[in-house]
C-alpha cells in the first residue's frame, strides 16, 4: 500500500500559528473600517481580499527568523530553549503588530493615512504626542480593551496549537531539508511581494485597488517597515503658521484664462535627459533635436525654465502633481508617497476628462504605474500593454521610434476630452541606438549625443502620428525633460545649469503665442499653468504657480542634503538651516557663477520665502495635508 502523505508537525504548527497571526491582523482591519467607514464609501469585498495579501506579505517579513528556527528539529533541552525562545519572538512581535494597526484606528482620522516611520519624528517634534496620548487613553479606551481581548484571544489559540503538537520533531533528516527547501524560499519570495523588478512597497497599494481604499489595503506593520531607515523629513519651525502662510501657501485658485476653448485635450510628453545643453534652440550652438527646435518656434516657451530634481522619479510628481523631491527619497519611493495627492489626471478627471499614461519601460519601472495609480490615471500602459517585445531594447523597454507613435494611436482610443501622458525611455544610459537608425543619427562628443537625437526622431514620430488623429487640433501639447543627463562639460556641471531643461507649451492654433519667455519657469509651474488654459477654475495644491499669476517666478531643486533656490538672477545654496551661498545665475555659455553678498536686505527676503516653502512642505508631507481640500 501506497503511504499518504503526510505535512510534517513542524511546519503544520508553524503555519497555524502564522495563520492566527494573520487572522487577527484582519480583525484588527475590520475593526479599522468599522471606525473610518466614511473614509471608505467604494470599499467592497475585494480590497479585504487584496489587503490579505498585503498582511502575507508583512507577516513574511516580521516573522522570517521565526519562520526559519521554527523548522529545526529540537533535540532534548535545546529544543526546549529554542521552542521558549521562538515563542517570545512570536508573541512580542504579533502584539506590535496588533498594537501598531489598532493605533492606527484612530490616528488615521488625524493624517487619513497608515501610520510610517516618521511617526516617532512627528510625535517627538512638538506637543501632539502628548496631546495624543491622554486623548487616546481617556477618549478611545475601547482601543485599549481591544488590544487586551486580542492579547487574551491570541495566546489561547497559541496554547492551542502547543497541544495538537506533541513534539516538534521529524522522522527523518531528508524531511527537515525538504521542508527548508520549500517553505523557507517561499516565505523569501512572498516577503518581497513576488518575483517583480522591485520588492512591493507602501505606493503599490493604489496599483491594486482604488487609491482612496489604500489606507484599508495596507496594514501599520507595513507601512511601518517599509518606512524603516529611509530619510524623513523633520519639522520646521522658522516662523509662526500664520507668518508662514504669508510667505508662501501652495493652495491656490486656479483661473480660468479663456485663450483656449474649453474641452481641450492635454497631451504631456516628458522627454527622457533632454537637457538644455543638447537643444539647439537654446544651446545657440549645437544642436541635437532639430524636430523640437522647430516646435519651440512655434510656442510658448521659456529660457529659464527648471527641472525640480535630477532623476526621473522625481520629475513626474513635479511635474504631474507640483510636489517636488526636496529630500534624500524620491517622493514616490519616501514614507509619503501613499500620501494624498491632486494632480492634473484626478482634477482633469473630475472635470469630465478620460486620462492614460504611456511609458515603454518594462511595467513597475521606477513605480511609474504605481504612482499613476495614485495619482488618479484611469489606465496604464508600458511594455506588457505594447504587447511586442521584436521593439525591445534589452535594457529599458520599448524603443521611441515604435512606441510613441503607437501612443499617439492609442490616444484616440480615450473619450475626449483626455489627459494623456507620455514618457519616453530611449535617450538614457546606455544610449542604445537600433542598427537600422545608426545612419540617421546625428552623433557628437558625448555618447549620449546620438541618443538624443534618435529620441528628436521618435518625438516627430509622434507627431507625425499625431496630425492624422482626429484630435490633434484641439490639444494642448506640454513638452518637458525630466532632467539633464550627466554632462562631461563644465558649464552645464554648475549648480546654475545642472537643471536646465526645455518646457514648452504648444498648440497647433498658436494661440499661446510664438515666444520664448526671458524668466524663470519650473516643472512646477506645468500642473497650474496647464490647468488654466485648460479653463479649469477649481481651487488646488501647488509648489508651483501658473505662468499667468504676476507673483515671484521662482525655482527649488534640492541635491545631497543642499536646497537650491533660483530667483531674480539668483541662486541661493541652503542647508542645515541657513543659507550657505548666493550666485548670479550663469546666462552665457562663457561665464561662471558669481559669488555675490550673503547679507543684503533683498537676500535675507528670499532666504525667508524660501524657508518658507521648505517649512511647509517638510509639515504637509508629514501630516499628509497635501490636498487643496
Amino acid at each position: 500500500m501506497q503511504k499518504r502523505f503526510t505535512i510534517p508537525t513542524p511546519v503544520s504548527t508553524l503555519l497555524v500559528r502564522l495563520g492566527i497571526v494573520l487572522s487577527l491582523l484582519t480583525l484588527a482591519r475590520i475593526l479599522f473600517y468599522f471606525f473610518n467607514q466614511k473614509s471608505f464609501p467604494s470599499a467592497g469585498l475585494y480590497d479585504f481580499f487584496i489587503a490579505c495579501w498585503f498582511d502575507i506579505i508583512t507577516i513574511s517579513l516580521y516573522f522570517f527568523p521565526f519562520i526559519v528556527i521554527s523548522l529545526l528539529p529540537g533535540v532534548n533541552w535545546i529544543g526546549i530553549i529554542r521552542d521558549r525562545a521562538v515563542s517570545l519572538y512570536f508573541h512580542l512581535v504579533s502584539f506590535l503588530l496588533y498594537a501598531l494597526n489598532l493605533m492606527d484606528i484612530e490616528y488615521f482620522k488625524y493624517t487619513t493615512k497608515r501610520s510610517t516611520f516618521d511617526l516617532f519624528t512627528i510625535l517627538g517634534a512638538g506637543s501632539d504626542f502628548k496631546q495624543l496620548i491622554f486623548s487616546f487613553i481617556s477618549d478611545f479606551w475601547l482601543i485599549i480593551l481591544f488590544f487586551i481581548g486580542m492579547i487574551i484571544l491570541h495566546l489561547q489559540l497559541f496554547h492551542y496549537t502547543k497541544r495538537k503538537s506533541a513534539t516538534n520533531n521529524y522522522k527523518s533528516w531528508r524531511v527537515v531539508l525538504m521542508s527548508y527547501l520549500m517553505i523557507v524560499p517561499f516565505f523569501i519570495i512572498t516577503g518581497r511581494g513576488g518575483f517583480q523588478l522591485k520588492p512591493v512597497g507602501i505606493i503599490e497599494a493604489a496599483q491594486y485597488a482604488d487609491a482612496e481604499n489604500s489606507a484599508l489595503i495596507l496594514n501599520t506593520g507595513f507601512t511601518m517597515i517599509k518606512s524603516y531607515g529611509k530619510e524623513r523629513l523633520e519639522l520646521k519651525n522658522y516662523f509662526p503658521e500664520q507668518k508662514e502662510k504669508e510667505l508662501f501657501n501652495p493652495v491656490q485658485i486656479s483661473t480660468a484664462r479663456n485663450i483656449l476653448p474649453d474641452g481641450t485635450n492635454l497631451v504631456v510628453i516628458i522627454l527622457e535627459s533632454f537637457g538644455n545643453e543638447f537643444v539647439g534652440a537654446y544651446n545657440k550652438k549645437e544642436s541635437y533635436t532639430p524636430f523640437l527646435d522647430s516646435l519651440i518656434t512655434e510656442s510658448l516657451s521659456f529660457e529659464y525654465a527648471y527641472a525640480n530634481g535630477k532623476k526621473s522619479i522625481e520629475a513626474v510628481p513635479a511635474i504631474i502633481a507640483s510636489i517636488p523631491s526636496l529630500m534624500d527619497n524620491p517622493y514616490i519611493s519616501s514614507p509619503y508617497g501613499n500620501n494624498k495627492i491632486e494632480s492634473l489626471a484626478s482634477i482633469l478627471k473630475k472635470n469630465g476628462y478620460s486620462t492614460a499614461f504611456y511609458h515603454g519601460a518594462t511595467n513597475g519601472s521606477m513605480r511609474f504605474d504605481s504612482f499613476a495609480a495614485q495619482a488618479g490615471y484611469e489606465k496604464y500602459f508600458g511594455r506588457f500593454e505594447y504587447n511586442n517585445d521584436a521593439h525591445f531594447d534589452r535594457t529599458w523597454g520599448i524603443l521611441d521610434e515604435y512606441f510613441n507613435p503607437w501612443t499617439a494611436r492609442k490616444l484616440s482610443e480615450l473619450k475626449q476630452p483626455f489627459f494623456g501622458t507620455l514618457f519616453t525611455l530611449s535617450s538614457h544610459h546606455p544610449y542604445y541606438i537600433p542598427a537600422h537608425m545608426k545612419s540617421q543619427v546625428k552623433k557628437g562628443p558625448q555618447p549620449i549625443c546620438g541618443s538624443i537625437s534618435y529620441g528628436d526622431i521618435a518625438l516627430k514620430r509622434f507627431f507625425d502620428e499625431a496630425k492624422k488623429q482626429p484630435w490633434y487640433e484641439n490639444t494642448l501639447f506640454v513638452l518637458c525633460a525630466d532632467h539633464t543627463p550627466a554632462s562631461t562639460t563644465e558649464h552645464y556641471n554648475q549648480r546654475s545649469m545642472m537643471y536646465r531643461v526645455p518646457i514648452v507649451f504648444y498648440h497647433p492654433s498658436k494661440k499661446l503665442g510664438t515666444k520664448m519667455e526671458r524668466q524663470i519657469f519650473q516643472q512646477l509651474d506645468i500642473m497650474p499653468t496647464a490647468l488654466e488654459l485648460l479653463n479649469i477654475e477649481t481651487k488646488i495644491y501647488s509648489f508651483g504657480k501658473s505662468y499667468y499669476d504676476k507673483g515671484p517666478r521662482e525655482a527649488i531643486a534640492y541635491l545631497e542634503g543642499s536646497h537650491y533656490y533660483f530667483r531674480d538672477n539668483r541662486m541661493i545654496t541652503f542647508s542645515n538651516d541657513k543659507i550657505r551661498s548666493v550666485k548670479r545665475l550663469t546666462v552665457h555659455k562663457n561665464s561662471s557663477e558669481e559669488t555675490m553678498n550673503l547679507k543684503s536686505k533683498d537676500v535675507y527676503l528670499l532666504e525667508n520665502r524660501l524657508k518658507a516653502i521648505i517649512q511647509r512642505y517638510n509639515k504637509d508631507l508629514m501630516k499628509n495635508q497635501t490636498t487643496a481640500q
